[in-house]
């Protein structure tokens, strides 16, 4: 059964839809740094920030300064145009994912879906040969063309991009989003301005067709997009359901990778012709001859066990919230890296208190001396964050002469429409409690009675 698996994993298939994907990746890669930067936004989150709230065991990523940053955004720019041209196809790779994953790493206020999924693929794009067929490394070197590459080079892509739609898919299947709509019922109504379709989105029950439809697609929609007679009409949905999400809710870049990704699951025949015509602007003309990618068995063999590792992570991972007690919205644990995508809608405000032991003297803090307006709205909510916020105040009065400062918060938090309540015990001392991946005990029970004070609005 192993070998008629790898056999199949082997099989020669075209090596178009592998360059195509390269072309697209790399150019969608090359446009989103170029708007983050004319946006501002590396200064605005890696520059001017004081403090960093760095992914538990990447404590060690910081912010390169100023200067380094813009460095190091130039690097992932060019390396991004590398992979577009199949221009020193590897080193490109492997420098825009060290690179993107390095940026991502060094502040979790800033973590998005689509930054993860831009790392795995990335990730994933070292691994294959998609410099060998249409780009500017063959025309370095026109020994590496070939036309023909393994399917798993091919096949891993639309694997992953299924696995993205189908834990989505998942995801939706919580009470407050198929018998709630929620979070959907309180942002639709803020689109009713629009024309023609406006007037809908205050009516609840659109509110309600769109989450089951919303559960529907996600979690079928990989299957429709591999058989060959759905896929047309499945693709036209996916074009549909990510323009709708553009317009409706500021997502970035992700319905945007999200359709031009998906182009990975048609044909090869399909991807050919996207070639011609991208030969016949670089006034190319096509090899005849069929070449298929040399691999080594033990080159391959390895390959494909990393890989079957990689799948593994990704299939189990986002289950590991189930380790954890109450509700997964409410304490966040095992929230991350699991493909959830606009699924809640969680807003709060944190009072934080740090005490001299010796002498009885509390200090109220003003979040803002130490954060940005980023950072204290996504802090306000966030456990893990919360925690890390409050052993920088502890260090920074550690620095100011206090031995021993006790640190202690009253986090106010709603939930998808529900009566703010408590996050965390307000009278532990975060400064003693130490970050890892267990329960955090101090979080309280989702089941308690609602308060009512001002909040900060959030949306996740």
């Amino acid at each position: 059964m192993l070998q008629n698996l790898k056999a199949q994993l082997t099989a020669p298939v075209s090596a178009a839809p592998l360059a195509v994907f390269r072309i697209i990746f790399g150019g969608m890669m090359l446009g989103s740094i170029v708007r983050f930067v004319a946006k501002g936004w590396v200064h605005e989150l890696y520059v001017a920030p004081k403090v960093y709230f760095p992914f538990y065991g990447f404590e060690w990523v910081k912010p390169l300064g100023e200067t380094g940053m813009y460095v190091l955004f130039g690097l992932m720019a060019f390396s991004a145009l590398g992979i577009l041209l199949g221009l020193f196809y590897r080193w490109s790779a492997v420098i825009f994912f060290l690179s993107f994953t390095y940026v991502e790493l060094i502040d979790k206020t800033n973590y998005l879906n689509h930054y993860y999924f831009v790392s795995v693929v990335a990730l994933l794009m070292v691994l294959v040969p998609a410099h060998r067929h249409f780009s500017l490394d063959v025309l370095r070197r026109p020994q590496l063309w070939v036309s023909q590459v393994p399917r798993w080079t091919v096949l891993i892509f639309q694997m992953q991009l299924g696995l993205v739609y189908f834990y989505a898919g998942v995801a939706k299947l919580n009470p407050d989003w198929l018998f709630e709509a929620m979070p959907l019922r309180h942002w639709l109504p803020a689109h009713a301005h629009l024309p023609l379709i406006g007037p809908l989105f205050d009516e609840v029950w659109v509110a309600f067709l769109f989450c089951w439809f919303g559960a529907f697609y996600d979690l079928t929609i990989p299957f429709f997009l591999s058989w060959r007679k759905s896929r047309l009409l499945a693709y036209f949905t996916v074009v549909v359901f990510h323009v709708l999400t553009a317009v409706l809710f500021q997502i970035g870049m992700f319905p945007y990778i999200m359709m031009l990704s998906t182009l990975i699951f048609f044909s090869a025949g399909f991807h050919e012709k996207i070639l011609k015509i991208l030969r016949g602007i670089a006034k190319v003309k096509p090899s005849e001859t069929t070449i298929f990618a040399p691999v080594s068995r033990p080159a391959q063999g390895i390959l494909l066990g990393l890989l079957a590792l990689h799948f593994l992570v990704q299939v189990v991972v986002p289950w590991r919230f189930l380790l954890y007690p109450d509700k997964l919205f409410w304490t966040e644990q095992g929230y991350r890296f699991s493909w959830r995508v606009m699924l809640m809608e969680k807003a709060g405000t944190a009072f934080f208190y740090v005490r001299d032991p010796e002498t009885g003297q509390e200090t109220e803090i003003h979040n803002l001396d130490y954060l940005t307006v980023n950072q204290e709205k996504m802090m306000a909510t966030q456990p893990d964050m919360l925690l890390q916020f409050a052993h920088i105040l502890r260090d920074d009065f550690k620095a100011k002469g206090i031995a021993d400062p006790e640190v202690r918060a009253e986090a106010y938090v709603t939930m998808n429409g529900r009566g703010s309540r408590l996050l965390i015990d307000p009278n532990f001392n975060l400064a003693a409690a130490t970050d890892n991946f267990r329960h955090k005990h101090w979080i309280l029970p989702f089941e308690q009675n609602a308060l009512q004070p001002k909040t900060v609005g959030q949306l996740k």
